[in-house]
């Protein structure tokens, strides 16, 4: 690990680099600005990685013979299109292209196991549009071994602004990296810290005897306060600058956490891995987070 000065400021590079799946499409382009200016504020190198069976498709349709581009052609050009786009925003950005003959999901969770965290546009060239989420996308933020980030095609990518980190704190076996990720994301962005976390009153508890239900909804609201400032406190320690706002709030998680995207600049949640299961692996709250929230939105695993 080593320390740089960037715009009058120390960041830490921490050796892994991040990578971006693209694919020619405007969803890759925007996932590419936003991981430019994220290699930017870390100090690390940026890897754009392009996946596609080519061989398996010339295989079908010679391309000489029709006299169109092979598809390895079509491929080496989109990553050289996004390596040019990524050097204009940020020529000081150490930036790698990579193209790889295989199922894009497979690439792109082999390159995650060594990178710092992926990034994703939430939807490719696909004949699927009228889906929030494209499958790729998915897929690889549900199973990867390191944080990914998803941007939506129309969202607040909030760099030039002072916005927020949104952190949903949920259960203890979901939370400590994604605790952690937020932290070290809104210190290195000089960004304010919303940690939320939501709760909701049993059905047993309301109605009938007013006095009696307040006082239960009292309870509860500690006691989201006190796992709230249980999960935080071993990272308010590590990150003293970090300004932190912890929100206890009333309601369903999901939709708790969608409110509280809207203007922020990243929406963090966590998603439990079990070893040796090889599915998807995303909880109701960050299934809910990648397809509507109003922010890109960052998964983090944590191994269980």
């Amino acid at each position: 690990m080593e320390t740089r000065q960037h715009m009058g400021r120390v960041v830490v590079v921490v050796g892994l680099p991040l990578v971006v799946g693209v694919d020619g499409s405007r969803s890759s382009l925007r996932a590419v600005d936003w991981a430019v200016d994220t290699a930017v504020v870390h100090g690390v190198s940026l890897r754009l990685v392009h996946a596609f069976l080519w061989e398996r498709y010339e295989a079908t349709e010679p391309a000489i013979a029709s006299g169109r581009r092979s598809a390895r052609a079509v491929a080496e050009n989109i990553v050289d299109t996004a390596a040019g786009h990524a050097r204009r925003r940020a020529h000081e950005v150490e930036i790698s292209a990579l193209v790889l003959p295989e199922d894009p999901v497979r690439a792109l969770l082999g390159e995650a196991r060594n990178a710092s965290m992926v990034v994703l546009g939430s939807r490719g060239h696909s004949r699927l549009t009228g889906l929030l989420l494209g499958s790729v996308s998915l897929a690889v933020a549900a199973r990867a071994d390191c944080p990914v980030v998803v941007l939506h095609d129309e969202g607040n990518d909030a760099f030039g602004t002072r916005p927020r980190v949104v952190l949903g704190v949920g259960r203890p076996d979901t939370g400590p990296q994604a605790v952690r990720f937020a932290f070290r994301e809104a210190e290195a962005r000089r960004w304010a810290l919303y940690a939320v976390r939501a709760w909701r009153r049993p059905a047993q508890d309301t109605a009938d005897r007013p006095p009696f239900a307040r006082d239960l909804a009292r309870r509860h609201r500690e006691q989201a306060a006190e796992v709230l400032e249980d999960a935080l406190a071993e990272s308010l320690r590590d990150h003293p600058r970090v300004e932190i706002r912890p929100q206890v709030t009333e309601g369903r998680a999901g939709q708790v956490l969608l409110d509280a995207s809207r203007g922020a600049g990243l929406l963090v949640v966590g998603a439990r891995r079990a070893h040796g299961y090889t599915g998807l692996q995303l909880g109701r709250v960050a299934h809910t987070a990648l397809h509507h929230a109003a922010c890109p939105v960052a998964v983090v695993p944590q191994r269980g």
